[in-house]
């Protein structure tokens, strides 16, 4: 069952081949809908997409690991939505094939981004707007997508509960990843709602208070 969230439509589930956890958000008034890291499974995400009656006209990635938009190019088929993405994560999105065969997964093409986001734009759903935050250290060009009227941010896999994202993989920075949480994610009201890259939902106040790696 869908959340609503202040006016948010909203609906997360992991989706293969690494369970990362997919995003539907959508304006009620509108029915217009932004799919954020769409990581495998489009049957599944469009069949979401169509009970909650939404129309989607943008793809976000919040960075480029293979897991996070191995379904993007069949979700830009079947919607003709626009895929977004940082510039910082171009060379991660072009070695898509190479990521694939390092992790044993079938490669699926996905055609380049259309659409470069900047720090801190506006990203404009119906009548809901939010904020992209450029939060590089899991990779140079990861972001994170705040719905403050919502209460919400999508943080990729820059913040997990208890956790942060790895910083050994290509890119990876943990000084970098350490700042971004410190000053774009703990920032933000402790009561955000914070949706994971993969695993369970936390909220800012609680990661500042016990995050074992970037203590608030």
């Amino acid at each position: 069952m869908a959340d609503s969230m202040n006016g948010l439509i909203r609906k997360t589930f992991s989706v293969p081949p690494l369970g990362c956890n997919c995003s539907i958000l959508g304006d009620p008034v509108t029915k217009q809908a932004i799919v954020v890291d769409p990581g495998g499974a489009p049957e599944r995400i469009l069949q979401e997409v169509q009970a909650l009656g939404l129309t989607v006209v943008s793809i976000l990635h919040t960075h480029a690991h293979f897991d996070h938009f191995l379904a993007s190019g069949e979700m830009k088929k079947a919607t003709g939505a626009t895929l977004c993405l940082h510039a910082d994560d171009r060379e991660l999105w072009e070695m898509l094939e190479v990521q694939c065969r390092l992790f044993g997964v079938p490669y699926v093409p996905v055609p380049l981004p259309e659409y470069w986001l900047q720090d801190e734009e506006k990203i404009v759903l119906g009548g809901i707007e939010g904020q992209a935050l450029h939060t590089p250290g899991h990779t140079p060009g990861s972001m994170s997508f705040h719905f403050a009227q919502a209460q919400l941010v999508l943080a990729g896999d820059t913040l997990f509960r208890g956790g942060i994202g790895r910083t050994d993989l290509w890119g990876g920075d943990f000084d970098a990843i350490e700042q971004s949480i410190r000053e774009r994610l703990y920032t933000l009201h402790e009561t955000t709602c914070v949706i994971t890259g993969h695993g369970p939902e936390t909220s800012i106040g609680m990661e500042r208070e016990s995050n074992a790696f970037v203590r608030g």
